[in-house]
């Protein structure tokens, strides 16, 4: 029998969407674990790339890690895989004000998973975009930046959305979506 995947968070909420989505059809057991990761620049799959390897040589074993980013077009991609810090500093109404000056409002919200079967293998990147618009923070303000953030077709930011609906169109479904169909196609 395979080890269990460990995925590395701390986030509570991060960990909720993804056993909501994997359900029960996913052919591993996934286990959590808060792992202090270096925060590193640079682009998104080298910065999933190089903290995937180090949690896998912290946990010695399989490891799932996600690193999440929220890119405005008017920036030019900015805040990016940087938007932890851009959240924590600014709230989800300083996200909103930094386009103040900009016509186009457009995002993409981008989920980049690395997987890893061990330390001495190599990651591999499984991503998901969801592209819509920054809008002033709407709903629930018990995740991230989904109170400023409105998916492509619809009205509602990912605040306002049931969790089943945003589950079923996010950036974070879309990528363990890869994930599933990778495992399930006996990988």
């Amino acid at each position: 029998m395979s080890k269990p995947i460990t995925f590395v968070t701390g986030n509570a909420k991060k960990l909720e969407e993804l056993v909501a989505i994997l359900g029960d059809k996913f052919p591993r057991k996934v286990v959590s674990r808060k792992i202090d990761l270096p925060e590193l620049q640079g682009e998104i799959d080298d910065i999933a790339i190089k903290k995937c390897k180090e949690a896998a040589r912290q946990v010695d074993g399989p490891v799932l890690v996600e690193d999440t980013c929220l890119c405005f077009d008017a920036l030019e991609g900015l805040p990016g895989p940087y938007i932890k810090w851009f959240l924590e500093k600014l709230q989800p109404e300083g996200l909103y004000r930094m386009l103040a000056g900009w016509d186009n409002k457009n995002a993409k919200a981008i989920c980049t998973l690395s997987f890893a079967e061990s330390a001495n293998s190599e990651p591999i990147i499984f991503q998901g975009v969801t592209e819509g618009s920054i809008v002033e923070p709407r709903g629930c303000r018990d995740f991230g930046w989904d109170p400023i953030f409105k998916p492509k077709g619809y009205d509602l930011t990912y605040a306002e959305m049931p969790k089943e609906e945003k589950n079923k169109i996010s950036h974070r479904y879309r990528a363990l979506a890869a994930l599933q169909e990778y495992f399930n196609s006996g990988k």
